[in-house]
């Protein structure tokens, strides 16, 4: 329904799009996942390391945070993204499902491994837990200053790597895998896609003002 620069399905109803438009796209998200718009749970991503717990409805008021996690069949938690990492979590066993939006600082600060521990809270158990890292901008592409990637490395090691023209770069799904594997999970499978070099993506890097995919996870 969105008109460029957010054409077309963009679901971010905070990067300057109608929204009515925004709307109407979380709508048919909604429906093509079979459930109603009030039970797909949104978030206010700030880039920190809050986890927020969904019980039988999400709330009225969209929670300040960057993961979600629910044991609540027919709740969908979604995360949006233009660069980071949607990260999708399940154990299917306990019922227990989580969502965490993982940018650079989300990385550093830890968002997943807090999303697992609220997780396990619920029931879940890490060596069950299937985890996707879907499409994100490649270490490739991801050029940062040396002293960013040094800020990340120090709490989160494995993602420093060179760009194509070797400057100092990140990725932010290596890191991720490095973490996930050290909790203990049973699965971590990784869209190879990259949001800059997919024209059918959203990517910030790439077109500045844009709009934003959403990664959505759910308890049938």
């Amino acid at each position: 329904m969105s008109a460029a620069p957010y054409d077309t399905f963009n679901l971010g109803d905070h990067v300057g799009d109608r929204s009515g438009a925004v709307e109407v796209n979380r709508h048919r998200l909604a429906q093509a996942i079979g459930l109603d718009d009030s039970s797909v749970a949104w978030m206010h991503q700030v880039h920190g390391d809050q986890v927020s717990v969904v019980g039988s409805a999400p709330a009225a008021k969209v929670p300040d945070c960057d993961a979600l996690v629910s044991a609540t069949p027919g709740v969908a938690l979604a995360v949006l993204v233009g660069d980071c990492v949607p990260v999708l979590l399940a154990d299917a066993q306990a019922g227990v499902v989580g969502a965490a939006h993982a940018g650079r600082e989300g990385v550093a600060r830890h968002v997943v491994t807090r999303t697992v521990e609220v997780m396990v809270e619920l029931g879940a158990e890490p060596s069950r837990v299937d985890v996707l890292l879907g499409p994100a901008i490649c270490g490739h592409c991801y050029e940062v200053p040396q002293d960013l990637v040094d800020q990340v490395e120090s709490t989160a090691r494995g993602g420093a790597c060179l760009s194509r023209t070797g400057a100092p770069a990140l990725d932010l799904r290596v890191a991720l895998t490095v973490e996930l594997h050290r909790l203990d999970i049973a699965q971590v499978v990784s869209d190879p896609r990259c949001t800059a070099e997919n024209p059918t993506l959203f990517s910030h890097r790439r077109d500045g003002v844009t709009g934003r995919q959403a990664g959505v996870v759910w308890l049938s």
